[in-house]
């Protein structure tokens, strides 16, 4: 049987995404809790960037799992001195069952994915976010119980994050729309892929009032995100009115909910009355990082 891989959305099919997260949804619930699926198995942390929710979440799942947890620090391993990505991977892969990434590029997942004799997850890279994609319609699907018949709405940066919700919006019957200046449009390929793939149309709206309208789920993230800080003052400049603010708010259902993949810049892409507010679904969307954590390793490892 071929590695099972998780570099994007679109690794595993549609069945597995809403197996993965119904499963993450019994995690949640304290069902199977003492069990251990993962006893012997070891799982390799390989972190470029600084982290909180990604890191803490997938320590803490496979602990959970029964599981062991190694950090793979570039600056302490070979690869510092000049060994190439592809001899570590097929090294590592003598050692672990597992390598979850947080890295600057992609292109170093797609290295790893195609030396590696084991599975590859991708944590967070520069184009792609697709374990914030599983906790995020875990959310959704915890508020609205279903996928079908919502709006979703996408609002500032079209980021990694925003490419991972555009290739899992093919869940259901969900319509997705992301408002944002044309020059920070989410990756024209992820769009064209999914139209082309699943016949799913994604809007591009430059008004965020006309985008947010009768939305059920408003959704924002940081306008410069790591790597980006070069960039700041101009981001800030072109996003200032995508802001997640009480009046665009109200634009939406009455019973919409708000989410935010976290860290936030409070009063820079969303406000503290909003993501403090009753509408705020902000720290469960972070607490299911974890649930979504246990469900992707266990689908992936057994």
């Amino acid at each position: 049987m071929m590695n099972k891989h998780f570099r994007t959305v679109n690794d595993i099919t549609i069945d597995d995404f809403n197996k993965i997260i119904n499963r993450a949804i019994e995690f949640k619930s304290g069902k199977d809790k003492e069990k251990r699926p993962l006893i012997g198995k070891s799982v390799g942390l390989f972190f470029e960037k600084p982290s909180t929710r990604t890191r803490v979440s997938f320590e803490v799942a496979i602990y959970q799992l029964g599981a062991n947890s190694i950090n793979l620090n570039s600056k302490e391993m070979q690869i510092g001195r000049g060994e190439t990505l592809a001899d570590t991977a097929i090294v590592l892969s003598r050692y672990l069952d597992c390598i979850i990434f947080r890295v600057r590029s992609h292109r170093t997942i797609e290295t790893f994915a195609k030396y590696s004799s084991i599975s590859i997850v991708n944590g967070l890279s520069d184009l792609h976010h697709p374990c914030q994609a599983l906790a995020d319609m875990m959310t959704i699907k915890e508020n609205k119980k279903s996928f079908d018949d919502i709006k979703v709405v996408y609002i500032g940066d079209g980021n990694n994050v925003a490419n991972s919700l555009i290739e899992a919006s093919i869940c259901g019957s969900m319509e997705l729309v992301i408002a944002c200046p044309e020059e920070f449009s989410p990756d024209k390929d992820v769009i064209s892929q999914v139209k082309e793939k699943y016949g799913k149309t994604i809007e591009i709206i430059s008004d965020p009032y006309e985008a947010v309208s009768q939305a059920d789920v408003v959704y924002t993230d940081v306008w410069v995100s790591m790597g980006q800080e070069a960039d700041m003052e101009r981001k800030q400049l072109l996003l200032k009115n995508y802001q997640l603010n009480s009046d665009l708010l109200r634009a939406a259902k009455k019973d919409a909910i708000v989410m935010h993949c976290l860290p936030a810049y409070r009063g820079q892409e969303i406000t503290d009355d909003v993501i403090d507010g009753p509408q705020s679904r902000v720290f469960d969307q972070a607490e299911n990082r974890l649930h979504t954590a246990k469900s992707l390793l266990e689908f992936l490892l057994q």
